[in-house]
């Protein structure tokens, strides 16, 4: 009679063991999860299941991302907070989207990118800190970037109230071609709208139809027009 798959979460524990300071087993490990899951994990997650510690695990995830990005893979190690999975390396992103018959990219209104520049450099936000910073109402800008899947719900703040509080999602790092948003242009200080603008321009795909960039100028509705300065 075959022996039987371990079944035990003692049984499981023990399986890990040999993978303790190899960073390239380690780093294949990772990969595999992350492929069968086809999800994001969370890194905790992860660590538990290899059986190893945090210092080894940022170590593998670390020699992962190095090799597919060195290696020139067709796959990226994308993290956004505590979560990672393997994303399409965006250089491809024309062929995947030719396969799967779909829009290379979310084509979005100035006033849609201008608020998704808002949130990427001062998320978590709440809608009226997004209003307060543009000036303007943003009910439609932000109701688009939900539709989209660039940006979610991620809680409440802790005010009167309770908010709901915005920030990016995976999806919008893998429309602008980023595998963290530690990759965002740095700005200093908290920036203005139209520096944040610039600055997430700059990481839009040229020549690929992306997101704005001249595109679907529409006019301003009523409640978007920006309040006359005193």
């Amino acid at each position: 009679m075959s022996a039987e798959a371990p079944n035990s979460a003692t049984e499981i524990a023990t399986l890990p063991q040999a993978l303790q300071g190899d960073e390239a087993r380690i780093a294949a490990a990772i990969e595999s999860l992350l492929f069968v899951a086809g999800r994001p994990l969370e890194q905790n997650e992860l660590r538990k299941v290899l059986g190893i510690s945090e210092e080894e695990l940022q170590a593998g995830l670390h020699a992962l991302a190095r090799a597919l990005e060195e290696q020139r893979r067709g796959l990226r190690l994308q993290r956004l907070g505590s979560q990672v999975q393997l994303v399409t390396a965006p250089e491809n992103a024309r062929y995947v989207a030719a396969l799967l018959g779909l829009p290379l990219t979310a084509k979005l209104t100035p006033a849609a990118l201008e608020t998704l520049a808002v949130i990427c450099y001062r998320q978590p936000i709440t809608r009226a800190q997004i209003e307060a910073i543009r000036g303007v109402n943003s009910d439609r800008a932000l109701a688009s970037l939900i539709q989209h899947g660039l940006v979610a719900e991620v809680g409440r703040a802790p005010t009167v109230g309770h908010p709901a509080l915005f920030a990016t999602t995976p999806e919008f790092l893998q429309q602008f071609g980023l595998t963290s948003l530690d990759e965002l242009p740095h700005i200093d200080g908290l920036p203005d709208v139209q520096r944040a603008v610039q600055a997430l321009q700059e990481r839009l795909p040229l020549g690929e139809g992306s997101a704005a960039r001249g595109e679907q100028h529409e006019p301003r509705s009523e409640t978007e027009k920006r309040t006359p300065s005193s």
